[in-house]
């Protein structure tokens, strides 16, 4: 089975729609398209406990856990409102990502 075409990019602009960090915004950076997920720089932050290792000192560190991607939506690169995504063919033949709410070109 393949692995699903998710609409988010890593270094795109997000906006969490639910849960505990709804409303805050920051930038993916990874995507996990086999479980449907994202990594968001900041956001839903967890304590890890970590064993000492010869490069690692060990302790608690505060680590960002992915998010489903239905509960974050891309941020419209001219108004800064949440926005779905479409796709366009340009006349040259390539296919970019479009915000549904103003028609810009996501890159």
């Amino acid at each position: 089975m393949s692995q699903p075409k998710l609409k988010v990019h890593k270094g795109d602009q997000v906006i969490v729609t639910t849960g505990k960090d709804r409303g805050a915004k920051g930038e993916v950076i990874r995507v996990i398209p086999a479980d449907n997920k994202v990594v968001v720089r900041g956001l839903n932050i967890a304590k890890k406990h970590r064993k000492p290792t010869q490069t690692h000192p060990g302790g608690i560190e505060s680590v960002e856990m992915p998010i489903h991607v239905s509960n974050v939506a891309l941020i419209d690169p001219k108004s800064g409102t949440p926005t779905r995504v479409g796709y366009k063919t340009l006349k040259d033949g390539r296919k970019v990502r479009v915000a549904r709410k103003s028609g810009e070109t996501i890159e």
